[in-house]
């Protein structure tokens, strides 16, 4: 047999729940998300601006989870621009130009505070 006893208040435990099955901790995601559009647009390698331009992101919840899913839609034949900066890629001439990592060292700082606020909200609730 199993038992549990328990005294006190669950009034901590009940606030969390309520908050949670409501959404209010993810309110921050919006912003976060904003933030990280502007971080990754200014870390983007440009010539004409266009990728920097073409940043945005969405935000998804899935049962009892969100996701933010940045994206860039600056495209030419093709071939998504933001993907041949990152990782390089072959010319025309038989040449090959050097990837460059700007997406991960410009989102990084936004997802650690992503992290901290979500922590931070499921600890003080």
């Amino acid at each position: 047999m199993f038992s549990i006893e328990s005294s006190g208040s669950f009034k901590n435990l009940e606030r969390f729940l309520g908050r949670a099955s409501k959404g209010d901790m993810f309110a921050m995601l919006d912003p976060l998300a904003r933030e990280g559009v502007s971080a990754l647009a200014n870390a983007t390698p440009f010539d004409s601006g266009i990728s920097a331009a073409s940043w945005s992101y969405d935000i998804r919840k899935t049962g009892s989870s969100y996701s933010i899913a940045w994206t860039n839609n600056h495209v030419v034949d093709g071939r998504p621009i933001v993907i041949l900066l990152q990782y390089g890629h072959g010319t025309g001439t038989g040449g090959y130009v050097q990837g460059r990592d700007f997406i991960n060292p410009a989102i990084r700082p936004i997802m650690d505070r992503i992290a901290n606020q979500v922590w931070k909200a499921v600890t003080s609730a």
